[in-house]
């Protein structure tokens, strides 16, 4: 056999091999690079969060990224759920099941309230002003109509039942408590009440509520006691007057606060 025979049979053998397989082919495990997996694919390639337009990706052995949480904002309220003087509301105080007047009637009340004339003879220039009676309603109750207080006070002024009934008797009126309009006049009333008693018996029959008239929150004047006695009561203030120091400055700063600037003014 001549060489060139022989270089030609070798070279059909070397084909004849390669197309079973044998060289370089699918069975040649020692040789054939692995197959490229899906999952080898991930694997091998950064990872990136998934879009939400895109379609979802098949699962993959790859842990994906964890998703950035989107802090949810609590609604605005659009209305205050707790008077401005209470951190939280009192474990006994509660609510009834009556629906609670808006906001914005229970003001013309007030407003109706501050402007009454309560000592027609006995004291006619005394005259109470909105800013005191607003800022007292609030800070007691934030105006809502269907709150109740733990020592028994009732609605937007938090009145008790024994200065409804004090109030009723001493000037032949009857006042119901339950009622926010009858509420706030009672408050009222109570306030213009309580001026007459302190500036007959602490400041020479003066009824001058100008807070012009005190040289700061906490002295000794007329707006500040009957703020104070507004909350503390009679007894208290009685005590109090010797040493002319207010019992409660932090209810009373509150309520001269509120004077000038409430968020009850946007209703």
């Amino acid at each position: 056999m001549t060489r060139g025979r022989i270089a030609g049979t070798a070279l059909a053998v070397l084909i004849m091999m390669s197309g079973c397989g044998l060289i370089g082919g699918k069975d040649d495990k020692t040789t054939a690079a692995p197959p490229v997996t899906e999952t080898t694919a991930v694997a091998n390639e950064p990872e990136f969060e998934p879009i939400t337009e895109s379609p979802t990706p098949e699962p993959t052995t790859a842990k994906p990224k964890p998703k950035p949480s989107k802090t949810t904002k609590e609604p605005k309220s659009a209305e205050p759920t707790q008077p401005a003087f209470w951190s939280e509301l009192p474990a006994c105080a509660h609510y009834d099941k009556t629906k609670p007047v808006a906001k914005s009637t229970v003001k013309k009340a007030l407003k109706s309230a501050s402007a009454r004339v309560y000592w027609r003879t006995e004291a006619p220039t005394l005259k109470l002003n909105y800013p005191l009676v607003k800022a007292i309603a609030w800070q007691e109750s934030g105006w809502q109509t269907n709150i109740h207080n733990c020592d028994g006070g009732t609605g937007v002024m938090q009145v008790m039942p024994d200065t409804v009934s004090m109030i009723n008797n001493r000037f032949g009126l009857d006042y119901d408590a339950s009622d926010y309009k009858q509420n706030a006049y009672v408050g009222a009333n109570y306030i213009a009440w309580f001026t007459r008693w302190a500036g007959q018996r602490y400041f020479g029959e003066n009824y001058n509520l100008n807070p012009s008239k005190c040289k700061s929150h906490t002295s000794w004047c007329l707006l500040n006691v009957v703020i104070s006695g507004y909350n503390a009561g009679q007894g208290t203030i009685e005590s109090a007057a010797e040493s002319k120091t207010l019992p409660n400055p932090e209810y009373v700063a509150a309520v001269r606060s509120l004077m000038n600037r409430c968020e009850c003014d946007q209703f």
